[in-house]
């Protein structure tokens, strides 16, 4: 809270710099995301449905924690890319040339565990609202997300250790 209000006083001090980048488009990151919610809302799915999604054949089970995160521990079948790898081109590579693909995602905050490979994040900032957020903007309409909070060691989940 106190960082996102000191963004804003020093963005009412001097306006100009809150678009001084033209590689960086904060007001568009906004529009983004006030579209993306009400989609969100309608794309959570309970453990059991997010499973089933996950094994269908066109389905893609993506992870966006940190490639050693992925390492100690995932969900079984998931596939890598970090989110401070997702460009363009990285997506479709990893997504393929389907944009309506349907992709799964979770993150550290849908496990109980509050351990590494997935410590708890701050609700705010977990991962899954900017990989969310990512997606849709990079063109990927078809995202789904894990609504639940789960145990790792639970046989369901089928969690791969590392």
């Amino acid at each position: 809270m106190r960082i996102t209000l000191l963004a804003a006083l020093l963005l009412t001090a001097n306006p100009a710099l809150a678009q001084a980048n033209p590689q960086i488009d904060y007001p568009a990151f906004q529009a983004l995301t006030a579209s993306v919610a009400p989609q969100r809302a309608t794309r959570l799915l309970a453990f059991d449905v997010f499973k089933a999604a996950a094994v269908k054949p066109e389905a893609l089970l993506l992870d966006a924690r940190s490639a050693s995160a992925f390492a100690r521990g995932h969900i079984r079948g998931a596939v890598n890319l970090p989110l401070t790898d997702f460009t363009a081109g990285s997506l479709a590579a990893v997504i393929g040339a389907n944009p309506d693909r349907p992709i799964l995602i979770y993150c550290n905050n849908n496990f109980r565990n509050n351990v590494a490979p997935v410590p708890v994040k701050s609700v705010a900032l977990a991962l899954n609202i900017q990989t969310f957020i990512n997606l849709v903007g990079y063109g990927y309409p078809n995202v789904y997300e894990l609504a639940d909070v789960v145990d790792f060691n639970d046989p369901k989940v089928e969690w791969v250790k590392g």
